[in-house]
């Protein structure tokens, strides 16, 4: 178990981070486009193993095709492959999109549940699109977004040493407020979109650079 003054020395950290960011993002949000929780839900599905640039250029026409989630439970499977399949993986993508959709018309009325009990039994819902959705579409912060961007930098921070999500989100709930938990998760995916990449980070342009240790930084270039 980890020591009362490890704990503290990252969680004064974690406080140095967030002013970095907040200095450094204060606009930061969601790149995903949507207009609804149902359009984020399925945005956020189609992002895995893809960029939102990506996404964002599919989604108008997948939207106008499938305005609700009864429309993508009756959708041509097909069809549905063929509109998201630039976004890589599209079978298993659009089985997930559908298995979603009509779990959401038998059980929801077709709505997008807004608790993340609910949210973790659809299809090709896990915490990190599930905390998306909760935190962007809801404005429920119910845990912090890890995709790979968090992964990478959190380690890099020195507010995590582990390898798996959901205790990298543990570690970042435990020294960050509830209250900062939406924010930091998209402002510390904005750095590592801008900044800190996972083969050329650009510590000299980093505004982070002062408080990083950069843990696994090949070239610690200042």
């Amino acid at each position: 178990m980890p020591s009362v003054a490890r704990i503290k020395a990252k969680q004064l950290q974690a406080r140095r981070v967030l002013e970095g960011l907040k200095r450094l993002y204060p606009q930061a949000h969601c790149e995903l486009d949507f207009s609804n929780p149902l359009e984020l839900i399925v945005a956020t599905i189609l992002s895995a193993q893809c960029t939102d640039k990506r996404v964002n250029q599919i989604t108008p026409e997948l939207f106008r095709r499938y305005p609700d989630a009864q429309a993508y439970a009756r959708a041509d499977t097909e069809e549905l492959e063929r509109l998201i399949r630039s976004t890589g993986f599209y079978k298993s993508k659009a089985k997930s999109i559908q298995e979603m959709a009509k779990a959401l018309v038998a059980e929801h009325g077709g709505r997008v549940p807004d608790d993340m009990e609910a949210l973790l039994k659809l299809r090709g819902v896990a915490r990190k699109t599930a905390n998306v959705v909760l935190g962007t579409a809801y404005g429920k912060a119910e845990g912090v977004v890890v995709d790979t961007h968090v992964s990478r930098l959190s380690y890099r921070l020195g507010l995590s040493r582990q390898s798996s999500p959901e205790k990298i989100e543990r570690d970042l709930m435990e020294c960050l407020p509830r209250s900062e938990w939406v924010f930091f998760g998209h402002s510390l995916i904005w750095h590592g979109r801008r900044v800190c990449g996972a083969i050329s980070p650009d510590c000299p342009g980093c505004g982070l650079n002062d408080i990083c240790p950069k843990l696994g930084v090949k070239s610690r270039r200042k």
